[in-house]
């Protein structure tokens, strides 16, 4: 019995196209699926359909996707669900990061409860097959925002964590609602 090579066992693994406009999204996808599942990159602006439902509107991107691609996609969607806010800005969170960002998330809680929750659904489509997989992680939103990360990362503490995303850099993926949902999508895409 011989050992294979790296490039022999990365030809092994089983292979899957990422679309999104956010190469940061990306980054974390290809790292949590790197020893499973092979990820590669479409640079894709989507249709973001207008829906309270993060899971329709990750379905909905996935058959757009595909239509772009050709070929077996993933793509992710997202949400920071704060309590004390009714779940706001939920479904809408990109455009509320790109209108608020995190100083007008922290200004509307100043008098308000903190706990929240970052919700992820990942959806897989390859022109037959449309499964969606979905993780959560509660936690509560910080009181200032921290150096480094990208979106919500520098204002989100996660349950079990002192410190938020951003700071907990490279060990993020230990609590990472991302990590959940895509570990969910390996299991069955690898079954």
């Amino acid at each position: 019995m011989t050992l294979l090579s790296a490039c022999d066992a990365a030809t092994l693994l089983r292979s899957v196209t990422f679309a999104s406009s956010n190469m940061n999204k990306f980054d974390e996808v290809k790292s949590i699926l790197a020893l499973r599942v092979s990820v590669d990159f479409s640079q894709a602006d989507l249709v973001e359909v207008q829906s309270d439902s993060l899971e329709e509107i990750a379905r909905e991107k996935a058959k757009n996707a595909y239509s772009q691609v050709g070929r077996a996609v993933i793509v992710e969607d997202d949400g920071l669900y704060i309590d004390s806010l009714k779940g706001f800005p939920g479904q809408y969170s990109s455009f509320v990061f790109k209108t608020l960002g995190n100083a007008g998330i922290l200004k509307l809680l100043e008098e308000l409860g903190r706990q929240a929750s970052f919700r992820s659904i990942i959806a897989y489509y390859d022109g037959k097959d449309l499964r969606t997989f979905e993780g959560t992680v509660n936690g509560m939103i910080a009181t200032g925002a921290a150096q480094g990360g990208w979106g919500y990362d520098p204002i989100f503490i996660p349950q079990g964590a002192e410190v938020t995303f951003a700071e907990l850099a490279a060990s993020k993926n230990e609590y990472s609602h991302r990590k959940k949902a895509l570990d969910k999508f390996g299991d069955w895409f690898l079954r």
